[in-house]
């Protein structure tokens, strides 16, 4: 999916920034950010996007019996990160299912885009597909965000 594709879906909804420094742990042998990292750095945007929201993961799987799982991640590196670089992870919810939502995200270091991507993330209860709780679809609906399409 072409850059441009993923942030097609980010035209509505307010964005989390969290800024992190990139440690000697998350490089690879080039001195470069190694690829996993970048997921790491994305999921520590999205946890920090609900807490900020009201919404402790632990307390959901723990109250609700609700966890969220990522169900789909495409993600477009553009170009490298180093070490003791100040980054900024940017998380803004794109659309909104009912036990589903997608997070667009971009990693940033000053104005510089590094990486962006579109992540998918389906809510479990068990092992199975649940409806979002109620009290957490109604803050995110008002968050902006697109509903899903019917091709995808």
């Amino acid at each position: 999916m072409a850059t441009d594709d993923v942030h097609a879906k980010t035209a509505q909804g307010r964005t989390h920034r969290l800024a992190l420094r990139v440690y000697y742990e998350d490089t690879d042998f080039s001195g470069r950010v190694y690829h996993a990292s970048y997921l790491r750095f994305l999921e520590r945007g999205r946890t920090e996007w609900l807490r900020e929201r009201g919404f402790e993961q632990k307390e959901m799987a723990k109250g609700a019996s609700i966890v969220f799982v990522v169900h789909r991640l495409t993600i477009d590196f553009l170009g490298p990160a180093t070490m003791d670089d100040m980054l900024t992870i940017e998380t803004r919810l794109a659309t909104l299912g009912a036990a589903s939502f997608d997070f667009s995200q971009v990693i940033l270091r000053g104005e510089a885009k590094l990486a962006a991507a579109l992540v998918s993330v389906v809510a479990l209860k068990g092992s199975r597909p649940a409806r979002l709780p109620p009290d957490l679809r109604s803050r995110l609906s008002h968050e902006g965000a697109a509903k899903p399409s019917s091709s995808g």
